[in-house]
């Protein structure tokens, strides 16, 4: 409690930041111990303690079981339990597997150099500063506004999704979708505005139903497989040799496989979605110096058991030319009976699973919607602190909440009722190929960030073995390598457009190109900002209060075997 109390020490209860004492001296440690760690990190990052004081700041409310629960399940949300079918049946079971086994590895290297720059500097939003600190305050401006429209999309794409997900049950067909999008939006937009610990705890919930429903997924394919369910059939791996391991998808022979696993990765771009999420919230995370580190590093288990073993039990589960599947996927349906999980639990004639499965997908996506509206508005306010936002984006409510980012991000979330006219498939298929490109321009963004940044430390004479707490592997090749492979899935991504020419498809699948580098442009021309030099980025401003917060936590030590076992996990 004492540690806590520093941290949401009042201001008002204590002296003025014109007394002498502040006169004297603007050393953060100082500010920290007077005003507590919250206002001392504001006040490091406005360099003005009235500024900090006009404006607050966030809050460090987010607990480490938040933040594990956070990184292993936080952002899963349609793409694995319904996005995955449409991947599976133009690729087949081996492209799948090794579509979403490939990206993962670039998600992964990526994530272990934003988890390095998170580490050093844990702020809120994190990646348009990073990117406006260390490479170009033009691409922090691009990269923000990206990541904002990114996130405020699949709000939406998530809210629609939700919406048509409903409707799997029979008594939910006959409520009009606008409803249900309302029930949603006005859920989420609760969750995010009172508190972070709110917020926090909301997303620990449907992180534990995910995990725990995934493993009973990944258990029940195991079980089917061997021949364990009601048919007791043994499956093996027979669909990999009848219809095939691979399918051609838009030609024909080794062309055609090619193509169908190179499908599967844009496919897999879009479940990966929000996976830098962690790093964002590394603003309001308690202990961040300990826990982003312990978080990053839970992405790669995230990526082995959730998605690859989940790709390879649909593999194993289901035949890439099932009827029911395809059926489902060209009549645009949304719903469980689109999920080749819930395909599967009906071939084997379990009873009651399919409508638990289409809860779980519910959940998921509502979950999602949570945590885009919660990482819309971070941005947000990333880009008011780099002042590319207005300043009004600054505000925050004394429980820590930046108020008008999530009042301006949730706005967008009423683009989502154009589902109830235009189709909620469609509306779906559009708002994923949308973001699908928006993800990858920032994940290519936060490796270039960190090349530059690793620049700077050794411009600025920093020792990585010595001055990080978190350093990450194979740098800078794990960098670059990402910075190429997701380089590759953007330029090529719309490859299936081409032949014949699909205009709508062609757009949907470039117009992030040409948005990204407006974005650019323009703050490039109207600011005449250049590219930042090693030795001059600011790789320290905000790290002072930082670090004089890191005594202010305190030790977790486990008191029994149970508490060890917990304190791992989360």
């Amino acid at each position: 409690m004492e540690d806590r109390r520093a941290y949401d020490a009042n201001p008002a209860e204590e002296s003025s930041h014109d007394s002498p004492a502040y006169r004297e001296s603007n050393d953060a440690s100082r500010v920290v111990e007077e005003k507590g760690i919250r206002l001392g990190e504001a006040a490091d990052m406005y360099g003005d303690l009235g500024a900090a004081e006009e404006y607050g700041y966030v809050s460090r409310g987010l607990k480490s079981r938040h933040i594990q629960f956070i990184a292993l399940g936080g952002t899963i949300g349609t793409g694995l339990f319904l996005g995955i079918g449409r991947a599976f049946t133009a690729g087949g079971p081996l492209s799948l597997l090794m579509g979403y086994t490939f990206t993962g590895i670039a998600i992964y290297a990526m994530m272990m150099s934003l988890g390095e720059m998170a580490t050093w500097l844990p702020l809120p939003g994190a990646i348009p500063q990073f990117c406006a600190r260390y490479v170009d305050p033009a691409m922090g401006f691009a990269v923000g506004w990206n990541n904002w429209y990114s996130s405020s999309i699949t709000l939406c794409a998530e809210i629609s999704a939700a919406s048509v997900v409903i409707q799997f049950w029979n008594g939910a067909q006959d409520i009009n979708v606008a409803a249900w999008i309302s029930l949603i939006i006005v859920l989420v937009v609760c969750l995010n505005i009172f508190a972070v610990a709110i917020y926090g705890e909301a997303e620990f919930c449907f992180a534990s139903i995910k995990i725990i429903t995934i493993v009973g997924l990944l258990i029940f394919a195991f079980i089917i497989d061997l021949g364990g369910g009601p048919t007791r059939d043994r499956l093996g791996f027979r669909y990999w040799n009848d219809p095939g391991a691979m399918k051609a998808f838009k030609g024909d022979g080794a062309k055609g496989r090619f193509l169908g696993f190179f499908n599967t990765l844009v496919n897999a771009a879009f479940s990966y979605g929000g996976v830098e999420m962690v790093a964002v919230a590394a603003g309001e995370a308690e202990n961040p110096r300990y826990n982003i580190p312990k978080a990053v590093r839970r992405v790669f288990w995230r990526i082995l058991f959730f998605y690859v073993l989940g790709a390879l039990a649909i593999g194993v589960l289901l035949p890439y030319n099932e009827p029911t599947l395809l059926g489902a996927i060209d009549a645009g349906d949304s719903t469980g009976a689109a999920s080749p999980w819930v395909i599967a639990i009906y071939r084997a004639t379990i009873p009651v699973l399919p409508s638990i499965v289409n809860a779980v997908i519910l959940t998921s996506a509502t979950s999602s919607a949570n945590a885009f509206l919660y990482t819309g508005a971070r941005y947000l306010y990333a880009l008011a602190q780099n002042g590319q936002a207005p300043r009004i984006f600054l505000k925050c409510t004394k429980k820590g909440i930046p108020i008008y980012c999530i009042i301006m991000t949730a706005l967008i979330s009423l683009l989502t009722y154009l589902s109830c006219s235009a189709g909620s498939s469609t509306v779906f298929t559009w708002f994923q190929n949308l973001t699908t490109i928006a993800n990858l321009f920032t994940w290519m963004s936060i490796s270039v960030a960190y090349i530059q940044f690793r620049k700077a430390l050794a411009a600025q004479q920093y020792n990585r073995d010595t001055d990080l707490v978190f350093k990450s592997p194979f740098q800078p090749f794990t960098a670059y390598f990402a910075l190429i492979f997701f380089a590759i899935i953007t330029l090529f991504n719309g490859f299936y457009t081409f032949g014949p020419f699909d205009y709508e498809g062609f757009i949907t699948s470039y117009i992030g190109i040409p948005i990204y580098f407006l974005l650019y442009a323009f703050w490039k021309i109207f600011k005449r900002t250049k590219f930042i030099s090693p030795s001059e980025a600011d790789i320290t401003t905000g790290k002072a209060a930082l670090d004089a917060a890191d005594a202010h936590w305190p030790e977790r030590k486990p008191r029994n075997l149970l508490e060890r076992i917990w304190f791992w996990i989360a």
